[in-house]
């Protein structure tokens, strides 16, 4: 006999208190960049076009005017970090009717700083986790990290049946700002990232103790061969410096409907069998790229353009708001969660929504 799949029991997403509107950020930037980056000019219509509205940051705006190195910006995601742990896991925990000391297991997924111990052990205490807690911190999954922690967490719950899995993830991007990056990648990131995190609890078996939003079906990744070049990070003097050394919406065009169809056919579902993909909002040209690469109408991916305006791009835990909003409005009957990140690759994931 299969073992019992995974349930979604509980999710929950939280940002932090300072809000970038974009509009500021674009006056900003042109006042740090255009004097010393000639190629500002051409550049700054991202601002204009990324689809984003506002954001969310762990600091002011006028904290990112300051030559920063690696320990100010550590300081920064600790603090920020761990207080977005907090308040994710405690609505997640609410939700799902538990107490903390009632998780068995905490899946951490985080790329956008260092944390040695790793977070859910800096908040253990604060959070009242028991001692014998089982933890798994996961660095480098980058944008991935929302689907591929989901799926390290749901099977991890399948391992081990009617204990409790919280899977965690906070990213905060906007910490990898930089004064001294005078390049098209930075800009960009400039325009784009924002800070968030977003928690859930998983279980298998004992089904009917508490109402799922939906069952684990199947997960899975694709990693494309010669891709290290095209999303990550570089480790320098000043702090983390992103890498977008080749543009994205093209790619994911022309590769992610072959690696998804691959999956699908991996798990014995087809196209047709999937009510909506459930896709990370990398930008505006990214959420096109993938609708015409899984061949959807232009605009289906409403709730991808509505959390990437009010949002930003916030890396990992950007899917699981999309996932969210989707849920308020009615799950579908099955739905394919789909995120890239560094690899390069693509993290998939097939939820049936909880009868």
């Amino acid at each position: 006999m299969r073992s019992p799949r995974a349930q979604l029991l509980s999710l929950a997403t939280a940002v932090p208190p300072h809000v970038l509107q974009q509009t500021d950020v674009a006056t900003l930037a042109q006042d740090l960049f255009a004097d010393r980056y000639s190629e500002f000019t051409r550049l700054s219509r991202v601002f204009n076009t990324t689809g984003i509205r506002k954001r969310h940051a762990v600091q002011p705006i006028e904290w990112y005017t300051q030559a920063l190195g690696w320990p100010e910006r550590t300081a920064a995601y600790l603090r920020g970090a761990e207080d977005l742990f907090v308040e994710a896991t405690r609505q997640a925990l609410q939700e799902a009717g538990l107490l903390a000391s009632e998780i068995d297991t905490v899946v951490t997924v985080s790329s956008t700083g260092i944390a040695t111990p790793s977070l859910e052990a800096r908040v253990h205490a604060r959070m009242g986790f028991r001692p014998n807690l089982m933890r798994v911190p996961v660095f480098g999954l980058g944008c991935a990290g929302g689907v591929s922690g989901l799926a390290i967490a749901s099977r991890l719950a399948e391992a081990r049946p009617g204990t409790n899995v919280l899977f965690v993830t906070v990213e905060l991007c906007t910490l990898a700002f930089r004064l001294d990056k005078l390049t098209k990648a930075s800009i960009v990131a400039t325009a784009l990232f924002g800070d968030g995190a977003a928690a859930c609890v998983l279980r298998a078996g004992q089904e009917g103790k508490h109402d799922a939003i939906a069952e684990v079906e199947a997960t899975g990744d694709h990693t494309w061969p010669d891709t290290l070049d095209i999303m990550g990070w570089d480790v320098e003097d000043a702090g983390l410096g992103v890498i977008f050394a080749r543009a994205i919406p093209p790619f994911a065009e022309a590769n992610v409907g072959p690696a998804v169809n691959g999956l699908l056919q991996q798990w014995g579902l087809a196209g047709e069998d999937v009510d909506r993909f459930i896709c990370h909002p990398g930008g505006t040209k990214v959420i096109t790229a993938l609708e015409r690469a899984l061949t959807m109408d232009q605009g289906t991916l409403d709730h991808e353009r509505a959390v990437l305006a009010e949002y930003g791009n916030m890396s990992a835990p950007t899917v699981l708001f999309v996932l969210d909003s989707l849920r308020r409005s009615g799950m579908p009957d099955r739905s394919v969660m789909t995120a890239m990140g560094p690899g390069f690759s693509a993290s998939c994931a097939s939820l049936r929504r909880a009868a």
